[in-house]
Order: C-alpha cells, then sequence, then structure tokens
C-alpha cells in the first residue's frame, strides 16, 4: 500500500498557463461540487464529471499515523493493510477480486492524518463497491493469521523502502530532527522495534475507535448526480450505526527553533550526494489567513522549476548542481516545510551548494520580488488547479484531503482566488519569518566518510 505524506492544497504537477487569461477572474475549483451528511454522521462529498460512464469512490477515515498510540508507531498504517483481509460477510481476497472482475482499479494509502480507501470503476458498478466498502467499515475480522501475515508484510516494506534506501533513511532521521514536539516525527509505517510488537489487540483497538461511520467522509467524483449517490449512501453506508465517538484531532504545534540542525547519513551505496534544508513553516491549517498561499507561491519563484532562481543559479549559470529546487509541505493537521534540495554537478561540494543557497536567499531579502516573478508564478500555480480537474480521481483526493483534515469546499474550491489575491508583501514577509537558518534542518547524505561535503 501507498504511504504517503500530505503537500499543500496546491500538490498538482506544474503546468504552464496561458497569460490571457491573467485579465480573467480566477477560476473555482469544481465548483458543481456538493457536500451532505447522513443521519449517523458519515459526511458524503460528489463531484460530478460526466464526461465518461466512470467513478471514483474514496473512503477516508479521520485517523492517521498522527494518532498511533505511544509504542505502537506504524499501527494506522498495519490496519490499512488488514482491512483487505476478511469480513463476516466475504472471504479474504473477494472484494479484490471483484474490483479486478470489473475492471476497475483500488489502492489505499496511510498519512499523518488519514487513511483513504479507493477504487475506480465503471459507474454502474458504484453501488457494489460501496456494499463491500460499507461493509468492511463495520465487519472486519482479524484473525491471528492474518496478524502474523501482514505484519511481515509491512516489516518488509520497511525494509525495502527505507531500509534498503539511503535516501528514505535521511529523511526519516531528517524528520525526526525536525519535529520536535509532534508525531510527525514518527515515520508513517513505524520504527521497526515497534512493527514486530504490533498484535491483533492493537488492531481492533484502532478500528473501534476509528473506523465509523461518524469519523468518516465518502466522497465520489464522476459520472453521477448527488441524487445518486445519496440513494446509494443511504442504502449501504446509511444502514451502519456510529460504533464509538472518536476524541478531538489535536496535533500539538512546534516550539519556536532555536538553533539549527544538521544530519549527516554516509552510505557506500550513495552514488550522488544531496543536500536539503528544511524550514519549519505553517501548514494551511496552522497558518494565518494568505500566508500559506504566500508560502506556495515563494516556493514556485525560488526553486519551482527551470525558471526558477534556484534552478537558474545553480544549474544554469554556475553549472555546480544537477538538479535543485524547493517546496512547500502544507497538508495536514500539523506545522508544515519549506524546504531546498539539490545534488552538486562535476566537482562541487554539497557545502558549495549551501553556499549559493544561502546566497539567492540573501538576494530576495535584500532585493524583494519583482512584478513578472509574482505574476508568472501566479499564472503556474493557479494552472495547477485548473488543469487537475482534467482528472475525477485527482480531484477526489484533493476535496477528500481538505475535508478529512477539517477544511471545506470552499477551501479547494476557491484556492486559485486566494493564489490571486497574494501580494508581493505577503511574499517577503513570510520569506522574512520562515527562512531563517535557526529554523532549518540541514541533511547530508553522502557516500563513505562524508565524500561530497567538501
Amino acid at each position: 500500500m501507498k504511504l504517503l505524506r500530505l503537500c499543500s492544497l496546491s500538490g498538482f504537477a506544474a503546468v504552464v498557463f496561458s497569460v490571457a487569461a491573467a485579465a480573467a477572474p480566477a477560476p473555482k475549483v469544481a465548483p458543481n461540487a456538493t457536500t451532505f451528511a447522513l443521519a449517523n454522521g458519515l459526511e458524503v462529498v460528489v463531484i460530478p464529471d460526466h464526461r465518461a460512464p466512470v467513478a471514483t469512490h474514496m473512503v477516508w477515515y479521520k485517523v492517521g499515523s498522527a494518532d498511533d498510540p505511544a509504542g505502537k508507531s506504524g499501527i494506522a498504517h498495519f490496519l490499512e493493510h488488514l482491512m483487505f483481509k476478511q469480513t463476516t460477510k466475504h472471504p479474504p481476497g473477494e472484494f479484490r477480486s471483484k474490483v479486478a472482475e470489473v475492471g476497475g482499479n483500488e489502492n489505499a494509502f496511510t498519512t499523518y492524518d488519514v487513511t483513504a480507501y479507493h477504487q475506480t470503476v465503471a459507474k454502474e458498478h458504484l453501488g457494489l463497491m460501496m456494499e463491500f466498502e460499507a461493509d468492511r467499515m463495520a465487519n472486519l475480522v482479524i484473525d491471528e493469521a492474518a496478524i502474523a501475515t501482514e505484519r511481515e508484510v509491512i516489516i518488509e516494506e520497511r525494509r525495502s523502502r527505507i531500509d534498503n534506501e539511503p535516501g528514505s533513511q535521511l529523511g526519516e532521521a531528517l524528520n525526526a530532527a525536525f519535529y520536535q514536539n509532534s508525531h510527525n516525527g514518527i515515520p508513517i509505517i513505524g520504527w521497526a522495534p515497534e512493527m514486530a510488537t504490533l498484535g491483533r489487540t492493537d488492531a481492533l483497538a484502532l478500528y473501534d475507535r476509528y473506523y465509523t461511520p461518524n469519523n468518516a467522509v465518502l466522497v465520489v467524483a464522476g459520472d453521477v448526480t448527488e441524487d445518486e449517490v445519496r440513494k446509494l449512501a443511504e442504502a449501504t453506508y446509511g444502514k451502519l450505526p456510529r460504533r464509538a465517538e472518536p476524541p478531538p484531532r489535536v496535533r500539538p504545534r512546534e516550539p519556536e527553533p532555536l538553533a539549527a540542525r544538521t544530519v549527516t547519513l554516509a552510505d557506500p551505496r550513495v552514488t550522488l550526494p544531496s543536500v536539503r534544508r528544511s524550514y519549519l513553516a505553517p501548514s494551511y491549517r496552522t497558518a494565518t489567513p494568505g500566508e500559506a498561499e504566500a508560502l506556495d507561491i515563494l516556493a514556485d519563484i525560488l526553486g519551482g522549476g527551470t525558471t526558477s532562481r534556484v534552478y537558474r543559479t545553480l544549474v544554469v549559470e554556475k553549472a555546480i548542481a544537477a538538479s535543485a529546487g524547493t517546496g512547500y509541505g502544507g497538508g495536514g493537521l500539523s506545522d508544515g516545510s519549506f524546504s531546498f534540495g539539490a545534488s552538486p554537478r562535476g566537482e562541487a561540494t554539497l557545502d558549495a551548494l549551501l553556499v549559493e543557497w544561502d546566497a539567492v536567499v540573501a538576494d530576495l531579502l535584500a532585493n524583494g520580488v519583482t512584478d513578472d516573478e509574482l505574476g508568472d508564478s501566479k499564472r503556474r500555480t493557479v494552472a495547477n488547479a485548473i488543469y487537475a480537474q482534467d482528472s475525477a480521481a485527482s480531484l477526489a483526493r484533493a476535496f477528500g484531503d481538505a475535508v478529512a483534515t477539517g477544511g471545506t469546499l470552499a477551501d479547494i474550491r476557491d484556492w486559485p482566488e486566494r493564489v490571486e489575491a497574494v501580494t508581493k508583501e505577503q511574499v517577503m514577509a513570510a520569506a522574512r519569518k520562515y527562512l531563517k537558518i535557526e529554523r532549518s534542518v540541514t541533511g547530508y547524505l553522502t557516500g563513505v566518510k562524508g565524500e561530497g561535503r567538501t
């Protein structure tokens, strides 16, 4: 299954937007999306898209790895795996076989804040997907055989994706150093010693506490109407009782950083060294109005593509980097990050890349951003939202992310308008406030003996 860390609300692939559209009003994202709730508390979001007779069906649970009990890291992701086993009505593997039989596809993922299950099928099979998904929301069977099998699966998943990947190991170490007061410093998949202890009691406790209709969001995007979805949802999910009253979702804020931190990982398997620097920044949920949008624009101006300041300086003009860029991670309930990353070219060192990065930041702080940079960045960023509407599955993901983490349809629908409203003053205020060395954690990934540092 996928392990994902939420990106910001603008986390779609970058595309170029027509300059002529700049004078037009900011577009809305899926303005025909609607929402309603069933009597048992299940939230439902419907995003009609009638271009093809297909529907994406997603169920989001408001529980992720940040909700794992102390000493039980990885249990939310472990439960995600167990959900594909059996229920009181269906044997192991039947749901997955049925999806394949009707020509659909499916998957699931766990983040710090949510666990989601999704299928894309021809619209005539939407009711069948709801029947199966509603069944495992209420009737999951977890036996010791499934525990033993899936525990080995997730442990092997950790070995292959993290323990055998130096870059992933560094990322894990960086997160642990970066988040001092948040559960986000603990890997979504879990720490290996704790994963080995996860058992049936742990999984059932999480399931019984959080997998209840009043803690879930159903999102359906595709060739459907609200009335169609409502009837199907009432006939399936609507029959389920509320099994629990989950606690409020409280996420601790990070303390104001006082000192820069550095993490170095040397591994003989590393053939191309790299450096990353992340600065503590608010997320869309913790930022003041307009601040997160300004950080998205700042990330695009500094390192969002081949025309960005970082790419032009490090890759094109000085030719000391093979790759370089920046990004803003503003999704989720906890604080987020603003990050720079690069790999050296030729004889350049990682420290030389950081010197140039600091120079780019210093120049920005001293001279500000230009009108052209701001306008171009807005066009590119708003275009992401426009072209995201070409995929019903992408829309389902965006709206589900928002609603399952306490947002509203308007947070997605009106996001382009808020981006268009960002000013140069807001971008500069965000840069001055958050691009401070004491707010950062720097990670070096090198070969043996720290080669590539100096």
